[in-house]
């Protein structure tokens, strides 16, 4: 073992900011880390372990085998910390192991979320055991959703009526899970009940039967429960209807409103299943194509940052219509030329819900520097006591993309941000220089792109929104504009539903925001 690792590794457990002493040799690394860590964590006091053992999990795979190793060796408070760590790292522990630790421990919460790792349908019958357990049932039904026990959906979804807050998200998110039809029946009942927490049942039935009815904004008499139970009680479950898009609005030349029924829901935005480990069973979301995540949104944390987070690019698949689509966006000057009909087919791919369409003109320059980005400049520009210290990559989306060159003005301080849904980097230059060389003629070619507005208040502190758009076609368009300095056409479509914000609602900030570019 090196010496140097050791030093460095004493030093980061001496430091005053430990947790950024112990980030900075995770991201570094150093050869023979994971060796010292289990050198030293035999005689390390339990607040020590306690950094060790984060440490061992963010190093990742290499620290796997000293992890099982230290594991195997530890009872009581350090199993349970070397445990949770192997939970977060969403690691697959042997069942033997488990049986062990069940034995010496009992049920407690990192060895339900391990077991539900393990895919091993051998603990279904421990795990359906703790369903009644009032600390651990949540926990036990998401991991019995996550083996894909389906012998237990009738008795998760048997409890439903008996349970509130958090432990009925739980419940509904693991039927989810199971994505067995034998959930439907329960979940109308829970409708029929006109509990509180529809909204959970709601998209739950979505995601079970494949259908997506559309629903009012803001129900006419208040009262979701009772709406939801109408809304499904009427739909013929046994046969989906094909995606539908209302009559279109024109509210001016360059904006429209229009509604989407039983939408495909291939381009959306989503609640992701629950992390291992974590309380709550809706959290994080992710805008997702064609079925795979493309970026980490964030949640609906009213005081949590604005964030996104590449997490990989979609198939390139052709669309139905795409030529047509790209045709009509090539010179439009307003949206009473067919555009729409020609976006037809790319919008009964997006899910169900009431949307609007503005054609606008932003002034874009594409960003290299996670430092130049408004990830980062936004900390910069607070009005804030402390100065920004943190690493820009922290707050890097993880890819080039394109930003207003200055904030949209207002009261509160408004950021545009537009994310790729394919690599900058590999765009063909000669189709770049053909569409700067046609934009610096004055011919305009738009670009597609989904938008929605996060208007939040973070940390209670600091109001900010951003407008964030996932460019959708029109990336050599939008690279060409950067290159010319010309203000770049986007048609920007947006959810009413993925607007939101505490001040202005769902559907107006979006609006708001867009009347002020």
């Amino acid at each position: 073992m090196d010496g140097t690792t050791r030093a460095r590794l004493d030093a980061a457990l001496a430091a005053d900011d430990i947790w950024s002493a112990l980030s900075a040799l995770a991201e570094d690394a150093p050869a023979g880390l994971p060796a010292a860590i289990e050198a030293r964590y035999g005689r390390a006091a339990k607040d020590e372990r306690r950094h060790l053992s984060w440490l061992l999990g963010a190093l990742g795979e290499p620290a796997v085998p000293v992890l099982l190793r230290l594991l195997g060796g530890s009872g009581g408070d350090g199993a349970v910390e070397l445990l949770g760590t192997a939970v977060q790292r969403r690691l697959r522990l042997p069942a033997a192991e488990l049986h062990r630790l069940a034995e010496e421990l009992g049920a407690m919460e990192p060895l339900v979320d391990a077991m539900g790792l393990s895919a091993d349908a051998g603990f279904a019958p421990f795990l359906g055991g703790l369903l009644d357990h009032e600390r651990l049932r949540g926990r036990a039904a998401v991991a019995l959703g996550r083996l894909g026990a389906r012998e237990w959906t009738v008795p998760i979804a048997q409890r439903l009526p008996g349970l509130t807050g958090l432990v009925h998200g739980a419940f509904v998110v693991a039927l989810e899970l199971l994505d067995d039809p034998a959930t439907i029946p329960h979940l109308l009942r829970e409708l029929e009940a006109n509990r509180t927490q529809t909204g959970d049942v709601h998209h739950a039935l979505a995601a079970l039967t494949g259908q997506d009815p559309l629903l009012p904004l803001t129900p006419p008499d208040g009262d979701h429960g009772k709406l939801l139970h109408r809304v499904w009680s009427e739909r013929r479950l046994d046969s989906p209807n094909p995606p539908s898009i209302g009559p279109v609005a024109l509210d001016s030349p360059r904006h429209a409103r229009f509604t989407v029924e039983d939408g495909r829901g291939r381009i959306r935005i989503d609640y992701d299943p629950p992390p291992p480990g974590s309380s709550w069973p809706r959290w994080d979301k992710s805008l997702r194509i064609d079925g795979e995540r493309v970026y980490h949104v964030g949640s609906d944390c009213g005081t949590c940052e604005t964030t996104m987070a590449l997490l990989g690019w979609p198939p390139r698949t052709a669309r139905e219509g795409a030529d047509r689509l790209r045709t009509a966006l090539a010179g439009i000057d307003d949206l009473g030329s067919g555009v729409l009909d020609a976006a037809a087919p790319l919008i009964k791919e997006l899910p169900t819900g009431h949307y609007r369409v503005h054609l606008t003109d932003l002034a874009l320059e594409r960003v290299t520097d996670p430092a130049a980005s408004w990830w980062v400049r936004r900390r910069e520009l607070r009005e804030d006591d402390e100065p920004y210290t943190e690493d820009p990559l922290d707050d890097w989306p993880g890819t080039d993309h394109f930003q207003l060159r200055d904030r949209i003005p207002g009261e509160t301080p408004t950021y545009g941000v537009l994310l790729p849904s394919q690599p900058l980097e590999v765009l063909d230059a000669d189709t770049v220089a053909r569409y700067t060389s046609a934009v610096t003629a004055g011919h305009r070619p738009a670009a597609l792109a989904l938008a929605w507005v996060e208007d939040i208040y973070v940390r209670a502190e600091y109001p900010e929104r951003f407008l964030v758009a996932a460019v959708l076609d029109g990336h050599h368009r939008l690279a060409a504009y950067a290159a010319a300095g010309v203000p770049a056409r986007v048609l920007l479509l947006s959810r009413a539903e993925d607007n939101w914000g505490a001040e202005t609602g769902w559907s107006e900030a979006f609006t708001e925001v867009l009347g002020r570019l």
